[in-house]
């Protein structure tokens, strides 16, 4: 591990981030102008991952965001709705627009616990169905027993995969890798899990899955983005952003957004490099934009 953290040059610093979070959070809600909100609605993955979703039901959703430009047309769409590798094409085929992109969580989510065989024909799969966009997780079973060629091999497969499926379509599709970073517990371990994944096709690198009991965190998000940074200095390749899991209100984004504003900049600032994985947010953005209640998701 020590290793890709000297590599480039990054040793995460506890007390200096605790510190330089809580001026964050202090200042937050400066930003909470009707035009940094509507930016964060922009960036959302609006998500559904149930057990009991059907194709109803995320038709259902799809069909609320066709109509946000009739009944709100004031507001940006949302990037993409996000649901298992399955209702793809529900969701390619419901959307009004195709600014609103296909997301789906592949690769035996939310675990990683399968054969690599079968995360990868997943892939394949889910590309073959019209996803644009895959969140894949991080092999933790390879990751926390410190092997990290087996881990970094697993990304490389998925993402093989996943190019050579999008390549057939004449297409490329996104990657994003999920870090789980609530089993990661240390900023040493957050950091080396970005840079593994990033060095092996990450185009976005992702906080959690929001399936285990810790998700995102502002300390592992604002771990993340220097190492985002690091990378970017270090290499010139620039990888998105996305948080993911408990970010439910309009004042949970802001913080975020805050963290990216002050590590990665304005160039960072929008949905092709910053992305919220959500099934609640939409909702508090639109009433803390309107000053009311809206339950419009």
């Amino acid at each position: 591990m020590s290793n890709i953290l000297e590599k480039y040059g990054y040793t995460p610093d506890q007390e200096e981030i605790g510190r330089i979070l809580g001026h964050i959070a202090g200042n937050a809600n400066a930003l909470a102008s009707p035009e940094v909100l509507k930016k964060c609605f922009s960036m959302m993955d609006l998500t559904t991952l149930k057990s009991n979703d059907t194709a109803e039901s995320v038709q259902a959703l799809v069909k609320k965001v066709n109509r946000l430009g009739r009944e709100w047309p004031d507001y940006p769409l949302p990037a993409s709705v996000c649901v298992y590798s399955n209702f793809a094409p529900v969701v390619a085929q419901t959307r009004a627009s195709q600014e609103v992109h296909v997301t789906v969580v592949s690769g035996c989510f939310p675990s990683s616990q399968s054969f690599l065989e079968v995360k990868v024909r997943e892939c394949e799969m889910a590309v073959e169905a019209g996803a644009e966009e895959i969140d894949i997780v991080l092999a933790l079973n390879a990751f926390l027993a410190g092997d990290y060629d087996t881990a970094a091999a697993e990304i490389r497969a998925m993402r093989a995969a996943i190019d050579a499926a999008a390549q057939k379509q004449g297409r490329k599709v996104i990657l994003k890798v999920i870090l789980e970073t609530g089993l990661l517990y240390s900023p040493e371990k957050i950091a080396c899990a970005s840079f593994l994944a990033m060095e092996n096709g990450a185009d976005f690198i992702k906080t959690s899955t929001g399936k285990v009991d810790v998700n995102a965190t502002p300390m592992a998000a604002y771990v993340m983005c220097q190492c985002i940074a690091r990378f970017y200095q270090t290499t010139g390749v620039k990888v998105g952003f996305k948080a993911a899991g408990g970010i439910s209100n309009a004042g949970d984004a802001l913080v975020y957004y805050a963290i990216v504003s002050a590590v990665l900049g304005e160039e960072w600032l929008n949905k092709d490099c910053f992305r919220f994985g959500v099934s609640r947010l939409g909702n508090s953005l639109m009433s803390a934009i309107e000053q009311k209640t809206v339950s419009f998701f």
